[in-house]
């Protein structure tokens, strides 16, 4: 630039109005709430979608697997005799055991996909811009679901589940990025708590359609197919909201020279090496907690539910209500009470409350008691203030150049190593003999390793993000 060329304006947070702000806010949550649709989803329509799917390609009898299931004993009910032969109680457990692992699948599907969609997604949002990042996220996860509504075998949903979830990663980084870089100050508890809570209600809402209209092996498509209404918000995000200022000033001073060019590898090099260490590992607790161990409650209340006498088709919704109602609460309130708390606290009180709440509810506790939803609300609640404490906490670990696939490594990172986790359990369910229960007593171990390494992690309470 010559020195009579005046320069550009460099963009700075007051750039934005108020009411640009509000639109990101707003498209963000509901980014995020549609989002948590596919996070009900992969729980409540992926188990009775497998059993419809391999009655298709002849590998499951759903009608006779139906019976079997509720002709099978009750746990804790008297010893009495039982019209199964050997052969049925062998027929029902190969039948079990296939089911759980192609369920361990869909569920690696979206672990996998959006840990991939969040580095692919979160790369795309540093380069292009968050707003654009999250807008493609929107129309990825919407326009995938819609083409796995009408899959015909357990690989062709499995793909598709997968490429509609990388989606769901991308949404993630960019619009936390997005939304912390647009709010600052004694805003951003507040904020966090917001975006924290936006999943929860997408998958609360889900969970209160399927309470009313059951998903089963023949009615599960409808359940799918919901993920794909959010393609008119991404059109909308794509075109109407703002950019971020501190990105648009960060490409300005790379236009410049007067800031490195930021790569993937960048976060896993010096100095940022040691802040992506911390933010993987204490993203994946929450994470392993979530999918790898109350997952599960899920299909055990389903199969529980299938079993009853009368059969029970909406437990497995009403499971999902108790715990993403009470994880609304938790994630709102997590950003301020990391706040007032402290983020180490915080993080080591919620992960001490988890490992007790979720080792007597998988101890002591069936899909059938009374007592049973109760349990599983406590555990949402504090399940729920890990991802109001994520938000406020993963931004403030990288500078702005690098900031979405910071917090999109961190957490996706953790969902590959949750994914891992599914998978492995999935493939010993035979050790498990298909007990949800056990499967639960184990992974559930993981907040303990919570409470060790929080107290290892750097305090960022008093961090702005001004760099």
């Amino acid at each position: 630039m010559s020195q009579t060329e005046t320069p550009a304006k460099i963009p700075t947070a007051s750039s934005l109005s108020t009411r640009d702000r509000y639109v990101i806010l707003v498209c963000a949550f509901l980014g995020w709430l549609c989002a948590g649709f596919h996070m009900s989803i992969t729980p409540l329509a992926m188990q009775p979608a497998t059993i419809d799917l391999l009655h298709h390609t002849g590998e499951l009898d759903k009608a006779r697997f139906k019976i079997l299931n509720q002709q099978a004993p009750k746990k804790g009910a008297p010893p009495a005799a039982s019209p199964m032969s050997s052969a049925d109680v062998q027929q029902l457990k190969h039948w079990k055991e296939l089911v759980t692992g192609w369920f361990a699948w869909y569920t690696c599907a979206f672990l996998f996909g959006a840990a991939s969609g969040g580095l692919l997604f979160g790369r795309f949002g540093d380069r292009w811009g968050r707003s654009k990042g999250m807008a493609a996220s929107i129309l990825t996860y919407s326009v995938m679901a819609g083409a796995a509504a009408f899959a015909q075998d357990p690989w062709q949903l499995l793909v598709l589940w997968y490429l509609a979830c990388t989606g769901v990663g991308g949404m993630w980084p960019n619009g936390v990025a997005l939304v912390s870089e647009a709010w600052s100050g004694m805003s951003r508890p507040m904020v966090a708590g917001v975006i924290g809570t936006s999943a929860n209600i997408g998958i609360f809402l889900f969970a209160t359609l399927a309470s009313n209209v059951s998903i089963t092996p023949d009615s599960w498509r409808w359940a799918v197919l919901i993920g794909a209404a959010p393609v008119v918000l991404g059109v909308f995000s794509l075109f109407c909201v703002p950019e971020s200022p501190r990105w648009l000033a960060a490409r300005h001073e790379q236009t410049l020279g007067a800031a490195k060019t930021n790569s993937n590898w960048e976060v896993f090099r010096p100095p940022l090496l040691s802040s992506t260490a911390v933010g993987i590992i204490l993203a994946t607790i929450p994470l392993i907690g979530a999918y790898g161990s109350a997952n599960w409650m899920v299909p055990w209340a389903a199969e529980a539910g299938d079993a009853a006498t009368p059969p029970n088709p909406f437990l497995k919704a009403y499971v999902q209500q108790a715990r993403s109602l009470t994880g609304i609460v938790g994630s709102l309130l997590g950003g301020w009470i990391g706040s007032l708390l402290g983020r180490r606290m915080t993080y080591f009180i919620i992960s001490f409350a988890a490992l007790l709440i979720s080792q007597y509810t998988f101890w002591f506790v069936v899909p059938t008691d009374g007592d049973f939803l109760i349990w599983v609300a406590a555990l949402g609640f504090f399940s729920g203030i890990y991802f109001g404490w994520l938000p406020l906490f993963l931004p403030e670990l990288f500078p702005t150049r690098i900031r979405s696939t910071g917090a999109g490594v961190s957490f996706n990172f953790g969902r590959i190593l949750t994914a891992v986790t599914v998978f492995t359990t999935g493939a010993l369910t035979a050790q498990f003999g298909g007990d949800y229960a056990q499967i639960g007593r184990v992974t559930s171990l993981v907040f303990a390793l919570g409470m060790i390494v929080i107290c290892l992690a750097p305090e960022t309470s008093q961090k702005r993000l001004d760099d």
